[in-house]
């Protein structure tokens, strides 16, 4: 009897222990687990949604204004009469040096110079004359600038463009405006032949402004 006693005692005590341990995580908590995790990752994910959300509205909206502030200054630079145009055919009596480079030009030597000849001494043209080669991004507003850098208070040039030297575009724009002018071509014909034959050549055009309506 003694014995049997102690075994029954020694068995509650172990049922009591066993009842008292915690238990294994079962499938509940397993998926009580999943279930935080997705809702932290949804959390996460919203709030860079929402972050990048707003900085690329700021940015369309800087942009927005970026390019309404712009458009006044552009259109102001295109209806503004250039400088030295006003003096009309501009003979001068000695040239500086040409540019110069290590390469060929893309169009012969003669043709070049011709080019730059003409616009130093036809500012009242090629002012009014845009090129397509994209100098606009370097400032240019006419197929001029891309000759004749600088100019003294005559009117005579100081300083060349390079630009013009190595461009076949503003070349062929200089000779084509040359050509015409030669054949009796007034200014506002000049330019419009000019847009017509380069319309659309790479998109875009310098902000050259239009011939004053005196022009002929």
């Amino acid at each position: 009897m003694g014995r049997k006693s102690s075994a029954k005692g020694h068995n509650r005590e172990a049922q009591s222990s066993d009842a008292g341990a915690p238990a294994p995580p079962g499938r509940s908590q397993k998926w009580l687990l999943v279930a935080a995790l997705i809702a932290f990752v949804a959390v996460v994910g919203g709030y860079a949604y929402v972050t990048t959300t707003r900085e690329s509205s700021s940015t369309a909206t800087m942009a927005a204004a970026h390019t309404d502030h712009a458009a006044p200054v552009a259109q102001a630079a295109t209806n503004a009469e250039p400088r030295w145009a006003k003096t009309g055919p501009h003979k001068q009596a000695s040239l500086p040096p040409f540019p110069m480079q290590a390469y060929a030009p893309p169009r012969p030597l003669n043709v070049v110079r011709a080019a730059y000849v003409f616009a130093a001494e036809h500012p009242e043209i090629l002012s009014y004359v845009p090129c397509f080669c994209g100098c606009e991004r370097g400032g240019h507003k006419g197929n001029d600038d891309c000759f004749v850098a600088q100019r003294n208070e005559k009117g005579d040039v100081t300083a060349w463009e390079p630009h013009g030297l190595e461009c076949a575009v503003c070349i062929d724009v200089a000779t084509e405006a040359a050509r015409l002018h030669a054949s009796g071509a007034g200014v506002r014909d000049i330019r419009a032949a000019i847009e017509q034959k380069w319309a659309g050549f790479q998109g875009g055009h310098t902000p050259t402004p239009n011939p004053p309506p005196r022009a002929h």
